[in-house]
């Protein structure tokens, strides 16, 4: 953000060196801008400010610088099974389907389960639906004509949604006859050999949990997708890999993984009182001593949202979760027994998304800081603002395109995202913002789900005629309003021929234009096809 303060008071010295009287005039003048000429209350108030969100930002770049460094040391020490399971000796295995609303998806979740190679009688499936639309009756059909092929699978409907995803999961344990639990959801679409490659950990007995990575079916269908990939890339390959391989805490992604039936019911089982009941469960459970794994290299297919206001709806959940976990669970992991490594890390990761409001407050900060430093020299600049800035938004390449370098043997397409995706991390600001702060201040919402619409090939344009999508509500209007103050700030520095702030302005008109734009586009489109549909009804 300081770099649009550069191209202001680089402005305000152009000015000077083309108007000397008019800047002499000024100088003589009682105005308390600038602390070359005094220090006021406000002048500390606005600096002090500035350079603490700064500093703290700064502080979150270099855990993740961190986290890029250890990722490099330790990616080649796999995890490995303490024994194997011999045919006979495979534990019987729940897996456990939780659904609400996936008419699109349900068939093809089901039939990619049912292929899963796993001795039948050693695996249970259970589908666990709280739809209220026509995903219950194809469901019901669909769990109707495995059972006559002959496996044991069983539907399970709610009428009421207690705890959502939690609750489900929950209510299918008590009828649930494997030791070992397998959960999937909607969106995904697990290899036949999944299990094989998880189970085999659990001969184990401390351990609770084991999951795959996940990798995704339409990553190549837009811009958006292409930009999410990278995103959960770097969390799954840098993050993850390093909380497990350095003997620190991760937590379990809520699918793609197995847990031991023991370990959730000595934890205390699922809990709703989180939109992250996996985050939490998961730190519950390794409190509790039991041990978890990672598989960098082993995949589960999903489908990732390919509009933007279910994307932004999914990462506001995350946010909001994981702030929720961490006002629940930080006092507890603090007082623990853990290596004081283990606790920063657990700190790091429920407070990040503090981040986002931040981000706000140092936007809001322009205006005060060029009435405040308008005067100010480029080598103060670069004494202070370039060495914090360097933490705070240089540490971002290096963490996703960690995740691209390790992941793609074609890697410079990819690469070549990393900008647009500091863009869109931007643009998500308001939207995090707002569910990190409904989090800090206890207000409650329901469990958002992110629909999913079987979009598998890159030229399948039919979900944008299927149901299921967000409406946008008013924060494409704010998150537009600073793209257009951000485009401001790069027509001033072209004009003063400062070309060097021209990249990181782009970053934020682009990210707030692009997720404020696509929203209300959607939304337009939502409309109309709703329209369309009214009409040819009445026809």
């Amino acid at each position: 953000m300081s770099l649009l303060s550069l191209a202001l008071f680089s402005l305000a010295d152009n000015t000077c060196a083309r108007f000397p009287n008019i800047c002499e005039l000024v100088a003589k003048t009682d105005f308390n801008i600038s602390p070359l000429y005094r220090l006021d209350g406000f002048d500390w108030t606005v600096l002090t400010l500035y350079f603490s969100v700064l500093t703290i930002l700064a502080i979150y770049g270099g855990y993740r610088i961190k986290q890029v460094i250890d990722f490099w040391r330790y990616r080649k020490l796999a995890p490995q099974p303490a024994g194997y399971f011999s045919e006979e000796e495979l534990p019987t295995i729940t897996i456990q389907l939780p659904l609400f609303n996936e008419m699109y998806v349900v068939e093809r979740l089901l039939k990619a389960v049912t292929e899963i190679d796993y001795p039948r009688e050693r695996l249970e499936i259970q589908v666990l639906d709280d739809s209220t639309d026509e995903t219950v009756k194809l469901a019901a059909n669909t769990v109707e004509h495995y059972k006559r092929a002959g496996f044991d699978i069983h539907y399970i409907h709610r009428t009421d949604r207690t705890g959502f995803k939690a609750g489900a999961l929950e209510n299918g344990l008590k009828t649930a006859r494997g030791e070992l639990v397998a959960i999937f959801d909607a969106d995904f679409v697990p290899k036949p050999d999944c299990l094989r490659k998880l189970a085999h950990f659990f001969t184990d007995p401390l351990v609770g949990c084991a999951q795959m990575r996940w990798s995704h079916i339409n990553g190549d269908y837009n811009l958006l997708t292409r930009l999410q990939t990278i995103m959960l890339d770097g969390h799954f390959v840098v993050e993850q890999t390093v909380r497990n391989r350095t003997g620190g805490f991760f937590n379990f992604n809520g699918t793609a993984g197995i847990w031991r039936r023991r370990a959730i019911e000595m934890s205390g089982g699922w809990q709703h009182d989180t939109l992250t009941e996996d985050t939490d469960l998961s730190f519950r459970a390794q409190l509790m001593g039991w041990r978890f794994i990672y598989l960098l290299d082993e995949d589960a297919p999903s489908e990732i949202p390919v509009e933007i206001n279910a994307f932004k709806a999914q990462q506001r959940r995350w946010a909001k979760g994981v702030m929720q976990v961490g006002l629940k669970m930080l006092r507890r992991i603090w007082a623990a027994p853990l290596p004081l490594r283990v606790k920063l890390e657990m700190f790091f990761r429920l407070t990040g998304n503090i981040s986002y409001p931040l981000m706000i407050l140092v936007s809001l900060l322009q205006f005060p800081l060029l009435l405040v430093r308008y005067n100010q020299g480029f080598y103060q600049l670069m004494m202070f603002d370039v060495p914090l800035l360097f933490f705070s938004t240089v540490s971002v390449l290096f963490f996703y395109g960690t995740g691209v370098w390790y992941l793609d043997k074609r890697r410079t397409p990819r690469l070549l995202h990393l900008p647009l995706v500091m863009a869109l991390g931007i643009g998500l600001a308001f939207s995090n913002a707002r569910a990190v702060i409904e989090a800090l201040i206890g207000y409650k919402t329901e469990f958002v789900r992110t629909p999913k619409y079987r979009v598998e090939e890159q030229r399948d344009e039919t979900w944008k005629r299927k149901k299921y999508k967000r409406k946008r509500g008013w924060l494409p209007l704010l998150e537009l309003a600073f793209s257009i103050y951000f485009l401001l700030a790069i027509m001033y520095a072209v004009e003063m021929r400062l070309y060097g702030t021209l990249p990181f302005l782009s970053l934020f008109f682009f990210g707030y234009g692009y997720i404020g734009l696509m929203s209300l586009l959607q939304s337009f489109r939502l409309r109309t096809s709703k329209n369309s549909r009214q009409e040819q009804l009445a026809g």
